[in-house]
């Protein structure tokens, strides 16, 4: 940490500016939500951007932390600070640092901040790291003059407000962009987003007739399929209110728009994978609308033909039936080769399906609102089959089908040039925090005046500074002591005999 000093500056250690309170938990007897007390702060968890938020109070507090005193925490993890706004208790998890006298809190703060990288790697410990209170008095403070101090953090102030501003908005592209997404897979489903194509591009084919066809291809590769068993008519589909549609749509179910729905294997797999072979996939594969072949396990080529009713070809939709990615889903690429699935939903669609539009559909406001209504388990959701099976879908005509795959990959295309735009911007506006810190404790954020007091001359001061002596108990007079008669006590013993 040792660098070439700006003029008027020394380095130092932190007792040598600021008080250090180590905190120390209560008994759990004394926290309460009713505001009985003092705020108690455990840790960084109630940290905000400044000051941190009470959630709990304390009504016998322990250590306690006044009004401007710098919180650290000091364990996992080790670094983060925030500014204490009112007289607080403070918990084992953080220590609080009182700068001396005319030192501005704010200019520890923001320096701690920018050392925080290096702090967070200094922590020990083999349950969680932490840091003691003899760490912290050797961490090494860059102390400018006074007048430079009060400069810097005006500037810091100014400089660091404009960058949390930009990083508020910036968060908010995220909450735009899946709103966009859902927005256009909503009016692909619903015959919106190509309205105008209908107008200008009338076709005979309806998808009445589509599904006619469909029906045909649907007995024809079951039967080749499962040869000598008796054909499963569709099942119904479920009717819910179900909105209005272009004339040339109709609603059917995935069961008459695919020759097979079936599910992955299930079991345990672990010990059955192997360093190469036939690809297994998991829920991760499974992104949505996109495959990601990350991650990808491999189980014996053997095997894989044990689970032929899992295997993959290409072209299949794929949905996760289970966990916290429940209803996710996407098309698996024929270019990728064979493979095989775990615990995954797989529908076979038939020609006059587009698996793009079909899996557009799933992901789609309204059908995850209908796997919704199939969710069953708390501890983890997950729908059967035959939920997929009887998912109400709009068909439109093979034609249409292409134009709406094809507006919604522009649009989604588009959306996904503004996320890496976004991405890229958090990245620098996550960097410029730090590197306005550092060039601040450079001394190349504010200039420096020559006439400005040296540091060593306010350590001097600061050195001579009479330590303040705890308030001596309150001594009154003593109180006059009213005088009590007391009457003189009665006499016992035998009577006097009396002479007569």
């Amino acid at each position: 940490m040792t660098q070439q000093l700006p003029g008027g500056w020394i380095s130092i250690s932190l007792p040598e500016v600021a008080d250090l309170i180590m905190g120390q938990s209560p008994p759990s007897t004394t926290y309460n939500t009713s505001k009985n007390g003092l705020p108690f702060f455990q840790g960084k968890t109630e940290f905000g951007d400044l000051y941190p938020t009470p959630e709990t109070y304390c009504d016998t507090p322990g250590k306690i932390a006044e009004a401007g005193d710098v919180l650290i925490s000091v364990r996992a993890p080790v670094g983060p600070t925030n500014l204490c706004q009112i007289r607080s208790c403070i918990g084992r998890g953080l220590a609080a640092l009182r700068p001396k006298e005319e030192i501005p809190s704010k200019y520890l703060l923001y320096y701690l901040r920018n050392i925080e990288p290096w702090l967070s790697q200094q922590g020990t410990g083999s349950t969680f790291t932490a840091i003691s209170k003899s760490d912290l008095q050797e961490i090494e403070i860059l102390l400018a003059p006074l007048a430079e101090q009060r400069r810097i953090v005006a500037k810091l102030e100014v400089l660091l407000s404009k960058v949390d501003a930009s990083r508020k908005r910036l968060k908010r592209i995220p909450v735009i962009l899946k709103r966009f997404r859902e927005a256009v897979l909503s009016a692909a489903c619903d015959g919106r987003l190509t309205a105008d194509w209908r107008q200008g591009n009338s076709h005979p084919e309806c998808a009445e007739v589509l599904l006619r066809l469909m029906q045909v291809e649907r007995k024809t590769k079951w039967e080749a399929k499962h040869v000598g068993r008796r054909y499963p008519p569709p099942q119904a589909m479920e009717e819910r209110d179900l909105p209005a549609i272009p004339e040339s749509w109709v609603w059917v179910n995935f069961d008459q728009c695919t020759w097979e729905i079936t599910v992955g294997h299930v079991g345990p797999m672990r010990e059955r994978y192997i360093p190469e072979g036939r690809p297994f996939l998991r829920s991760q594969n499974v992104r949505p609308l996109r495959f990601d072949p990350a991650g990808r396990v491999f189980i014996p080529e053997d095997f894989h033909e044990v689970l032929a009713k899992s295997a993959l070809y290409g072209g299949e939709i794929l949905v996760v039936r289970s966990g916290a990615n429940t209803g996710d889903c996407c098309v698996f690429p024929k270019g990728f080769g064979e493979a095989n699935c775990s615990d995954l939903v797989i529908a076979r669609p038939l020609s006059g399906l587009l698996p793009e539009y079909g899996a557009a559909y799933v992901a789609s406001p309204q059908g995850q609102a209908h796997l919704a209504l199939h969710e069953t388990g708390i501890a983890q959701p997950h729908f059967n089959i035959g939920a997929m099976r009887v998912k109400p879908f709009p068909l439109p005509p093979k034609a249409e089908q292409q134009e709406i795959v094809k507006r919604t990959n522009e649009l989604f295309a588009f959306a996904d040039q503004v996320e890496a735009r976004y991405l890229k911007a958090k990245t620098h506006v996550d960097r410029l925090t730090q590197s306005i810190l550092a060039k601040a404790f450079r001394g190349e954020l504010v200039p420096q005046d020559p006439n400005d007091e040296p540091a060593a001359a306010l350590l001097e001061r600061l050195k001579s500074a009479p330590t303040e002596a705890p308030p001596p108990m309150r001594r009154g007079r003593p109180r006059k002591s009213t005088p009590v008669e007391v009457p003189p006590p009665k006499r016992r013993g035998r009577p006097r005999k009396t002479v007569v």
